[in-house]
């Protein structure tokens, strides 16, 4: 318990609310923190690593309209170090975040390729990080934005590097990728299988699927003891309480330092509560994951630290411990108060200048417009609350991006990802799907074999976590999933 406290001292300064200035926009939005799902994998400072610098490609705009002929400059890095005549290809496929450099210099999949004397590529995906094909991102110059246009890229993208490296049918390509990219990783292998011999599909939420409860469910499951579940739940229900009167609202804007006062709209009662709750999501999805704690300052916080917290009688009853964690949040990613103001985050989500927008803008249309994803409070088998229901998020599509963008739109756009990619029913000889038991988002993914696919389960772990440099902290469980991801590839190269 000393500990503890002793870490929550070194953590917690001074926060003060209504600051001039702060982003309507959650750090945690809709399971995604700003940036994108794949974190920066860690680099020990000891380790002399130098970045690969930017490359550009000169990509189309629109891979289905041949009288189309608009170009843009899209981003990818290579590391040719290891690189040997015959050797095979390695792409590291971007997601929806900046592409970091990192990823073709350290890593499961660079240490892979190392021993295979791999070519390794990563190509950044159209529409985040630097690679932009449009003047802006309006609705309309959002419609090049989609997967199959994604995957179109990579297809291209492939043609060139054939060309440049004057690679032949002995270099076979395998791609990798986590997260949304774990999808497109094995739905590149599914749709294009003349082009990638193997895939690796890490975290990949390969099932679309609107309304997303589960996501909950597995994050309550995440928690562990029955003691942390029961004091959330307890924390919960008190601010669900709290939020049905004036008085009640106004403890909580002063007790979870909110920008603004809580009004009794529904919609910023959803704002306040699913921002709560995501301070907890971002914790378990990433749990003790080897990346870079982007943005943060001190300890990678776990589930055990806020299990910990919830657990002090010292800082008040289960409300006053659930403000606690979100007092730590805010100083760990630098935030000065929280907005509970759901106009001024549709406002801020709105905003269509590149300088203005991080990603969450075009993560938020693409699940509009093919995979919904919606973290919902439906299920009765989850201790975070009833006040953001599947309706909470489907009218954000509405108010952000229009009338079209409605439920009924969404559930057609899901079925149609489905149908294309065949959700649940999918099946390719050469894909792997890690997933780690802790993380959420395997609710939507393989967990068991399926087919002719490969599914790795990994007890005890997060979000992408087979993808990150090994570190000596790692479970045996994990280290086991990488040897068995490791000996399938090269399994894979040795086939025609």
């Amino acid at each position: 318990m000393l500990l503890v406290i002793s870490f929550i001292a070194c953590t917690i300064s001074t926060i003060q609310s209504y600051p001039t200035k702060q982003s309507h926009v959650p750090y945690f939005h809709k399971g995604r923190p700003k940036g994108g799902f794949l974190g920066d994998p860690y680099i020990d400072p000891r380790q002399n690593f130098k970045a690969a610098e930017p490359q550009w490609y000169t990509q189309q705009l629109n891979h289905f309209d041949d009288q189309d002929t608009r170009t843009w400059q899209q981003k990818y890095y290579v590391n040719a170090t290891q690189f040997g005549e015959n050797g095979p290809v390695f792409l590291m496929i971007g997601g929806e975040g900046p592409l970091s450099a990192r990823w073709v210099g350290v890593g499961s999949m660079v240490e892979m390729a190392k021993e295979h004397k791999a070519l390794v590529l990563a190509l950044e995906h159209r529409y985040y990080g630097d690679s932009h094909p449009t003047s802006d991102t309006s609705v309309e110059n959002l419609k090049y934005l989609s997967s199959e246009q994604a995957l179109a890229d990579l297809a291209t993208f492939r043609a060139s590097m054939v060309e440049q490296f004057a690679l032949s049918d002995k270099n076979k390509w395998i791609s990798f990728g986590g997260s949304y990219p774990g999808a497109l990783s094995a739905w590149f292998r599914y749709k294009y299988p003349h082009l990638v011999h193997g895939a690796v599909a890490s975290s990949a939420p390969i099932n679309a699927q609107t309304d997303f409860p589960e996501y909950l469910e597995v994050s309550t499951d995440s928690l562990g003891t029955q003691e942390c579940k029961d004091s959330v739940q307890a924390a919960t229900t008190s601010v669900e309480k709290y939020v049905q009167t004036e008085a009640g609202r106004k403890m909580l804007t002063d007790l979870f330092h909110l920008c603004e006062p809580l009004s009794d709209d529904p919609n910023d009662i959803s704002q306040f509560t699913s921002s709560m709750a995501g301070n907890f999501f971002g914790v378990i999805q990433y749990n003790k994951d080897n990346r870079a704690f982007e943005g943060a300052t001190g300890t990678n916080i776990t589930v055990d630290t806020l299990c910990n917290i919830m657990s002090l009688p010292i800082f008040g009853d289960e409300m006053h411990r659930y403000a606690k964690i979100n007092e730590i949040m805010m100083e760990t990613y630098k935030q000065t108060c929280i907005s509970p103001n759901y106009k001024k985050f549709i406002e801020e989500m709105k905003v269509i200048d590149w300088k203005s927008v991080e990603g969450g803008r075009q993560w938020t249309y693409q699940t509009c417009t093919e995979f919904g994803y919606y973290q919902s409070s439906d299920s009765k088998s989850q201790v975070y609350g009833t006040t953001f229901p599947l309706s909470f998020w489907t009218k954000q599509c509405v108010d952000i991006f229009g009338a079209n963008f409605n439920e009924t739109s969404i559930n057609r756009a899901v079925d149609w990802t489905n149908d294309n990619y065949g959700g649940y029913n999918m099946n390719q000889p050469r894909i792997v799907f890690p997933n780690g038991s802790i993380d959420p988002w395997h609710a939507l993914s393989f967990t068991d074999d399926h087919k002719d696919m490969i599914a790795v389960f990994i007890k005890g772990t997060a979000h992408c976590a087979n993808m990150y440099p090994s570190s000596e902290d790692d479970s045996q469980e994990l280290q086991d999933a990488r040897q068995k991801i490791h000996d399938l590839v090269g399994k894979w190269l040795q086939e025609e």
